[in-house]
């Protein structure tokens, strides 16, 4: 044999070895093994593809009848649902999503306070904050007639029993919203002599009034103004 048939033989043996320790390894699954990756995908597709998985979120089916009467539950937790106050004030709460019925009375609370308090101390600043134009000029009126007269009002507010909705109305952009007050107070007037001419300085008093609020539901200003007041009598 010569020298060249014993390389080409050393290479074949070479050869044969090499493939059989190529297929012992190659041809061994583990159970790791990936998916064939489709060869005619680019592979920028493929890229992205894999990319955007992790980005998409699956939203729940919109219910719009629930969402609507999810809406309306704060309302209809003070007005029965199908009763016209009700309705009026889903009417407003269409035009002011904002509006929120309890957060409203909390308000119409406040207010009635300040407003009782600061009619007794003559406060007219804080009365024309949250007063519409007429009804500040009637407390004014009220306020200057005492003050010309020499007199005095003391009073404390002891607190509020009931504050509770009665009727609601949206006029164009204008929404109104009527309240019936229950409160406790201990009111007394004087005289320049400091004679008792009007009320009780001891004893509490029940004063049941009604009170319209108001406010431009287009306006940015949140707040409502007094634009009516009642007494009611039972």
């Amino acid at each position: 044999m010569s020298s060249n048939d014993f390389i080409t033989l050393f290479f074949l043996v070479a050869a044969v070895l090499i493939f059989f320790q190529l297929r012992s390894v190659l041809g061994r699954r583990t159970g790791n093994e990936k998916p064939p990756r489709d060869l005619y995908t680019p592979r920028d597709a493929v890229q992205k593809d894999s990319a955007d998985a992790g980005k998409v979120v699956t939203l729940p089916r919109r219910d719009v009848n629930g969402e609507e009467e999810g809406r309306f539950s704060a309302i209809d937790a003070v007005a029965p649902a199908g009763t016209p106050l009700n309705e009026s004030l889903r009417a407003l709460n269409r035009a002011d999503p904002s509006f929120d019925p309890k957060e409203f009375l909390n308000g119409a609370r406040m207010a009635y306070e300040m407003i009782v308090m600061a009619f007794a101390d003559g406060d007219r600043k804080t009365l024309k904050n949250l007063l519409s134009r007429e009804v500040y000029d009637g407390f004014d009126a009220a306020i200057s007639d005492r003050e010309n007269r020499g007199e005095k009002m003391k009073s404390t507010f002891v607190g509020i029993d009931k504050a509770e909705i009665t009727h609601a109305e949206t006029k164009g952009s204008e929404a109104q919203i009527t309240v019936r007050i229950i409160s406790q107070l201990i009111s007394a007037t004087y005289d320049k002599s400091d004679v008792l001419i009007e009320g009780d300085a001891e004893n509490v008093a029940e004063v049941n009034d009604l009170w319209t609020f108001a406010r431009d539901t287009r306006s940015r200003d949140p707040n409502w103004k007094l634009v009516a007041t009642e007494s009611e009598h039972e």
